[in-house]
């Protein structure tokens, strides 16, 4: 458990020095890891240089409410889906002005999964607004409620360093 909290503590450093020397700023759309990307960004001193705010968006309608994610969306293919985190982060930059929008929405467990949708089933997206790139990514994790929500904040931090 320490390597993980290490590795998100690295994981976090790298991605604000990479937002800094783009001058770039981050936000965050979070579902089942309630605030834990935002968490870790802000264990890093002086990450107020590239963050400014971010969204906990655990209901349907705070995603809709907060980051303008159409109910239809939502209600036709699930609030654990490609379409919605693409919306969720987009619509967090939308909100803010930021240049990098990273959303999860998941199914942390233990309870709440289905056939197709199993507990451990995260997606993903990260989205750089100024050269309207996206990047999405399903996971399939193991693990207990903590393991999976640790691992999703660790690949989100993963992924918005590689689409920079």
């Amino acid at each position: 458990m320490e390597q993980v909290q290490l590795d998100t503590l690295q994981l976090a450093q790298a991605l604000g020095d990479a937002l800094l020397a783009r001058g770039l700023t981050i936000t965050t759309a979070e579902s089942c890891t309630g605030g834990g990307i935002a968490g870790a960004i802000t264990d890093i001193a002086g990450s107020s240089a590239w963050f400014e705010r971010g969204f906990v968006t655990y209901s349907n309608a705070a995603k809709t409410e907060m980051l303008g994610v159409d109910a239809k969306v939502i209600e036709h293919q699930g609030a654990v889906s490609k379409a919605v985190v693409i919306a969720m982060a987009k619509g967090a930059c939308a909100q803010n002005g930021d240049n990098l929008g990273v959303a999860v929405s998941g199914v942390a467990g233990p309870g709440g999964g289905s056939p197709e949708k199993p507990v451990g089933t995260v997606w993903l997206a990260c989205y750089l607004a100024d050269e309207d790139k996206l990047y999405t990514r399903l996971l399939q994790l193991a693990g207990d409620r903590h393991a999976v929500r640790q691992q999703t904040v660790v690949a989100a931090l993963q992924d918005c360093l590689a689409l920079l």
